[in-house]
């Protein structure tokens, strides 16, 4: 062998090393540990009729890779999000469990390359575990019939009650020179008076409307301050420069009364299969169930622990733009619709 083709053999040797040092390198940046891997989606009831795919709220979830774990609980709204820390391989797959005692457990199996690529939403559907009945029981399923929301509903209304004038008057006299000894004219030539005058609204009551004006005099040569009354309230005041003879001015408002409205609704819940649902504006209050058990009308306050003997109720707020209050409320065993 030539020296010239040991050279070139050398070259090539050298060549495929390190291509193969870099490919290696690659495939390890490719499976390389990532710091976390967020995983996130929400739990709903399988059901074929999507209507009556509702949200499942405290279903207990594990996410596993075999190294790393980590646990969460769905929210009223059946979503759920957690985080896998260290030790996640890029492609290596994660098992992700759903548990509730009311459901069938779930296990689902997570690619990360799709978490990569997509930041995909994962839906986890649940299927609901039939409620027990008692072998031989004597007792049927009690009917739940004729079902009201009923709430309450404050407003703050203001009536106009009335009227208030004010007259007052500035004592002055024109054409003396200022000399400097406030109060003067806004350009400092002439000696001014000032004055002021108030008004109380008294208690739940406001101004609203207000208005001064001069009235009498050499109105051209005064200047009113409205920083006083221009936003109303219960208690507002105007002053008054003058910087020629005397001049009456004049200062009214309407009053208003403010008070507190409650307004009893109610409404009719949707109900599919053994779920009822309804929602209700963020400014509601004392929200109760009114129904019919066999017959017999009875009634369910809903208070924060939202206990019912013949359901299982959750309750979440929509944050987006108005707040709505959502309710679910699904039926227990040994009742039906």
């Amino acid at each position: 062998m030539t020296a010239k083709k040991v050279v070139w053999t050398i070259i090539a040797v050298a060549a495929a090393l390190v291509l193969g040092l870099f490919l290696r390198s690659n495939r390890l940046r490719s499976i390389k540990v990532r710091q976390s891997m967020p995983i996130e989606g929400a739990v709903i009831q399988h059901d074929a009729d999507t209507k009556k795919q509702v949200p499942i709220a405290d279903v207990g979830i594990t996410a596993s890779d075999g190294v790393a774990s980590a646990t969460t609980r769905s929210e009223a709204s059946g979503y759920f999000k957690l985080v896998l820390q260290k030790g996640v391989l890029s492609g290596a797959p994660v098992t992700v469990s759903f548990r509730h005692p009311s459901y069938e457990p779930l296990d689902m199996t997570v690619q990360t390359e799709r978490l990569e690529i997509q930041n995909a939403l994962h839906v986890a559907l649940m299927i609901p575990i039939p409620p027990k009945t008692a072998a031989g029981s004597s007792h049927p399923e009690a009917v739940v019939t004729n079902i009201r929301v009923r709430y309450t509903l404050n407003s703050q209304t203001e009536t106009n009650v009335g009227s208030a004038v004010k007259m007052f008057q500035i004592v002055n006299t024109g054409n003396v020179p200022c000399n400097h000894q406030v109060p003067c004219s806004p350009d400092g030539k002439w000696k001014a008076t000032s004055a002021s005058e108030s008004l109380d609204a008294g208690a739940d009551n406001t101004f609203s409307n207000v208005r001064a004006s001069c009235i009498a005099g050499p109105c051209p040569f005064t200047r009113i301050d409205s920083s006083g009354f221009i936003h109303g309230g219960r208690n507002i005041s105007v002053s008054a420069l003058d910087w020629s003879d005397t001049t009456t001015f004049l200062m009214e408002a309407e009053v208003y009364h403010t008070a507190i409205n409650s307004n009893v609704r109610q409404l009719y819940p949707v109900i599919f299969g053994r779920t009822l649902n309804f929602t209700l504006p963020p400014t509601q209050e004392g929200v109760s169930l009114e129904a019919e058990i066999d017959g017999s009308p009875m009634v369910f306050p809903l208070g924060p622990a939202l206990n019912l003997s013949w359901a299982t109720c959750t309750v979440r707020t929509d944050t987006e733009k108005e707040k709505t209050t959502v309710y679910g409320c699904e039926l227990k065993p040994g009742y039906r619709f």
